[in-house]
């Protein structure tokens, strides 16, 4: 259930003159959700079917839900009188997508309350996981904006450093993500809870 994108403004060019690196713009992600069809009159059809169509995350294993994200950047490396190069500005454009269950028939009434309930806990579960990532590029955006690297021109250096942040802070997420699934997924867990309340019609 884990998981994994310029335009310059007069005054922002003004201020560039001044060879200072510029506060980050605010930014706001994009997220939408996609869902792939499950079949079933019962809590235990409708479960199986996910089994069967749930998004597969490696090899032929899939999982209840999923939430992915395309990232890219607009950044605007300087180099400066010095020599040096210096990030003066980044700015990140994240859409974020949920993928979870949608049945493709019509329920009955007591399967489509547990359902709706079961549905909404995953959609809540997922949007965490959107959330560890948003956190992730604002961590990204505070560390690369005004990262510089002295005796480099064509901005070599400073790339190869912003490089092992990213690693550094992508390697944090996930393991962020995969910590909060064994919570949630395990023995008495969020999600362990919601599974077994779609089958029993809790």
């Amino acid at each position: 259930m884990r998981v994994t994108r310029h335009t310059l403004s007069a005054a922002f060019l003004v201020a560039c003159a001044a060879v200072a690196a510029q506060p980050a713009l605010a930014w706001t992600a994009a997220e939408q959700v996609k869902t792939y069809p499950v079949y079933g009159k019962s809590g235990p059809e409708l479960y199986e079917s996910i089994g069967q169509n749930g998004p597969v995350i490696s090899g032929d294993r899939r999982t209840i839900a999923h939430t992915t994200f395309k990232l890219t950047w607009g950044r605007d490396y300087r180099e400066r009188a010095d020599g040096s190069c210096v990030i003066a500005r980044n700015v990140p454009r994240l859409i974020i997508t949920y993928t979870l269950p949608k049945p493709r028939e019509g329920l009955p009434q007591g399967v489509a309350s547990s359902w709706k309930r079961f549905y909404d806990g995953l959609a809540e579960h997922e949007r965490v996981h959107g959330q560890h990532i948003i956190e992730m590029v604002q961590a990204i955006e505070a560390v690369s904006v005004g990262l510089s690297a002295p005796n480099d021109p064509g901005c070599h250096k400073v790339r190869a450093e912003l490089q092992t942040h990213l690693k550094r802070l992508s390697d944090e997420q996930r393991a962020r993500g995969r910590a909060f699934d064994r919570v949630e997924m395990g023995d008495g867990g969020a999600v362990h809870q919601l599974v077994l309340g779609l089958l029993t019609g809790r």
